[in-house]
Parts: C-alpha cells; sequence; structure tokens
C-alpha cells in the first residue's frame, strides 16, 4: 500500500507546478536584472524542449535552467539537472544561437536552485554558475 501526502495530490497549497515554477524564473530573472545581465528570452520552446532563460553579459551568452521547490522532499532543486537534462539543454543552446546568429559564440550553463518557503517567498537561492 502506498501512502501520499493528501496536499500534494490534490494541491491544497493553491499553486499548480507551473505556476511555482513561474515564480522561481521571475526570481532567478529578477537576480540576472539586478547582476547587470541583458535577458534576451525567457520561457524560449522549440522541438527540442525549453529553456528557462538565456540572458547575455558582455560577449556570453548564458542559457539558465530554474528549478523550484517549496519543500525539500524531493531532495535539493539543482539535483534534477541530471545528464539527460544538460544533454537536451546543450542541443537547445545549439539551437537557439543556429537561429540567432548575431550572437557571440562564448557560453555558460547556470542553473539557478530556488526554495520558496510555505508563502511562496524565496527562502533561499543557490546559483550555479557554468555547472556543465
Amino acid at each position: 500500500m502506498a501512502w501520499y501526502n493528501i496536499s500534494e495530490v490534490f494541491n491544497l497549497t493553491g499553486f499548480s507546478k507551473r505556476e511555482i515554477g513561474v515564480i522561481g524564473e521571475d526570481i532567478a530573472a529578477g537576480v540576472l536584472k539586478d547582476r547587470g545581465y541583458v535577458i534576451l528570452e525567457r520561457n524560449f520552446r522549440c522541438r527540442y524542449g525549453e529553456i528557462d532563460v538565456i540572458a547575455r553579459m558582455g560577449d556570453t551568452v548564458i542559457f539558465v535552467e530554474v528549478k523550484t521547490r517549496r519543500n525539500r522532499r524531493c531532495g535539493f532543486p539543482e539535483e534534477s539537472v541530471d545528464y539527460r537534462k544538460q544533454r537536451r539543454l546543450r542541443l537547445l543552446a545549439e539551437y537557439y544561437l543556429a537561429k540567432n546568429h548575431n550572437l557571440p559564440r562564448i557560453l555558460r550553463f547556470d542553473v539557478y536552485a530556488i526554495r520558496l518557503d510555505e508563502t511562496n517567498r524565496p527562502e533561499s537561492v543557490r546559483v550555479l554558475e557554468n555547472c556543465f
């Protein structure tokens, strides 16, 4: 017999998984802007998947994967960016750069691991720069 947390099954927190993700992406974009980055795109989608945030700082294009969690039951947010996800992000970056010839070819992949408190305010924002 499997036991389930009733608030997870019926989403009694009031926010969907996607809404929690949007909150995290907003936080990450705000941090990037505060640090002087230019946001090129958010939620870039193509047939290969989606990149949460694409930013630029000088001659570097940064592809940002944002992982947001409200609790630790599923582990740390950054743990979900496994080898398969990294490979997919590299493919997405290649596709994006092929469509945008005017961008520099220096790339970086960052992960923003965000934990929210019970009121959906940022409890912690961990920035892993150039992590793969």
